[in-house]
């Protein structure tokens, strides 16, 4: 019956969204609501899934979307988004956008979170777009995708680091295996994001104010531009090379890193980059009718709706239909294709790649002897076909889909139609190729 609910649900959000033209965030709110009581749920135990589902995903990448907000808003206004596109246009090629973001977005998301990442790009995505005078949808798609290839196939990222932990394989191994598998299920969705996403036309919603037309007369260099977005991704990256609990390295430079490493505090100093671009700074600019009030503005939208979000993914979290969907199909015995299937089913249930990743590799593993998963380069196999499992599929439930179709001007249909669709396509390719590398070496 969960299983059953968790269907109508989705159908439900869909419907009240598109057909009813409710608001996302009214939608996901009442919906998650009437899931937990229909699934059985304790009143207390739904009241403490809303709080902690709003409190715990907003205090996770709510200050990363307003400060990504305004970042931004300083590279449209200024012209420096699209003196970065003329300049990454040059050097790719109009018809190359999609696999362009497609890449940078695989690259980004390795040390950086999905979320943070696609804040940090969506600016040069918009540009990139106009520029060249395609829909953004591909480009949008391109970089989603790209941004969950490696976030769930590639460590250092937090889950399939995690799963490797408790499966016992051996970190190297995944790590070499899952480059070449995420690469190539990667592949397959920026064919999927430029032949059939980009046929869907939405504009780019690049700012054209009078005070843009101005600036852009005179816009920053490239080089320039690119600063507040560079120096914040290099931060974050920095931090996770030089983690004391990598290293086992500790002093104060270490720590300094750290602090400036956190996203947030990175995408702050990037706002302060931010203040070096216009031509002459203008206190308007940092008012509440500026480009940083009219900035916090469009984030807030996108702030609640991400959290209602995180409210439907705990809900479902903490109705149980993980364990459920964990004793039903450790039933079937489908070799390498059971901790995808297994991943892929909480994946979709609950939206989060990393709780899928966590809760797949603790039901797999007493069960790896039994299964014949045993030799290092099969455990490390299993761990990139529970993260191929753990990208299946991204809907309304998954924070990350709210934040890549809201920013990118989708419909819920359209998001579904789209990016659930592409991250379903990205799963299935990597399982695929996870399967062959099986057949080859196993």
């Amino acid at each position: 019956m969960e299983l059953l609910y968790l269907l109508i649900a989705v159908l439900a959000i869909i419907f009240l969204t598109t057909k009813l033209k409710v608001h996302a965030f009214i939608a996901l709110f009442i919906v998650s609501i009437l899931y937990g009581l229909f699934a059985g749920m304790p009143y207390q135990d739904i009241i403490a899934s809303i709080n902690d589902g709003f409190g715990s995903t907003l205090g996770k990448i709510g200050l990363i979307i307003v400060l990504g907000v305004i970042i931004g808003a300083f590279l449209e206004n200024t012209g420096g988004a699209f003196a970065i596109a003329e300049k990454v246009l040059k050097l790719i090629g109009k018809k190359r956008v999609p696999t362009a973001m497609g890449i940078i977005g695989y690259i980004v998301s390795i040390p950086v979170f999905a979320d943070s990442g696609f804040m940090l790009l969506h600016p040069l995505n918009k540009s990139l777009s106009k520029k060249a005078k395609i829909s953004i949808a591909g480009p949008a798609i391109a970089l989603g995708l790209g941004l969950m290839a490696s976030h769930t196939m590639v460590p250092p990222t937090p889950g399939p680091i995690a799963a490797a932990g408790i499966l016992g394989a051996d970190l190297g191994l995944v790590i070499a295996f899952g480059f070449p598998i995420s690469l190539i299920a990667l592949i397959a969705g920026i064919i999927f994001a430029k032949r059939y996403a980009g046929k869907t036309f939405i504009e780019p919603d690049v700012s054209n104010t009078l005070e843009a037309e101005k600036e852009m007369e005179n816009p920053p260099s490239a080089l320039k531009a690119s600063i507040p977005i560079l120096v914040p991704i290099l931060l974050i990256v920095l931090r996770s090379v030089l983690n004391p609990k990598r290293t086992g390295i500790e002093n104060g430079f270490i720590d300094l890193i750290n602090f400036v490493g956190e996203p947030v505090i990175a995408l702050l100093l990037g706002i302060f980059l931010c203040l070096l671009l216009p031509k002459k700074l203008n206190e308007d600019m940092l008012s509440s009718s500026g480009w940083v009030g009219k900035a916090i503005k469009d984030a807030a939208s996108i702030i609640l709706i991400t959290g209602a979000g995180g409210i439907f993914g705990k809900i479902l979290q903490n109705s149980g239909i993980a364990d459920t969907l964990g004793q039903l199909l450790t039933d079937y015995n489908i070799g390498i294709f059971l901790p995808f299937v297994l991943a892929a089913a909480i994946k979709t249930a609950q939206g989060s790649s990393t709780v899928a990743l966590v809760t797949t590799a603790s039901i797999i593993m007493p069960m790896m002897p039994s299964l014949g998963f045993e030799t290092e380069i099969v455990k490390a196999l299993v761990v990139i076909a529970i993260g191929a499992g753990s990208a299946v599929v991204s809907h309304a439930n998954d924070s990350f889909f709210w934040v890549v179709t809201q920013m990118s001007g989708m419909n819920v249909k359209t998001g579904y139609r789209l990016f659930s669709l592409g991250s379903g396509l990205l799963g299935l390719t990597g399982a695929i190729t996870v399967f062959i590398f099986y057949l080859i070496l196993a």
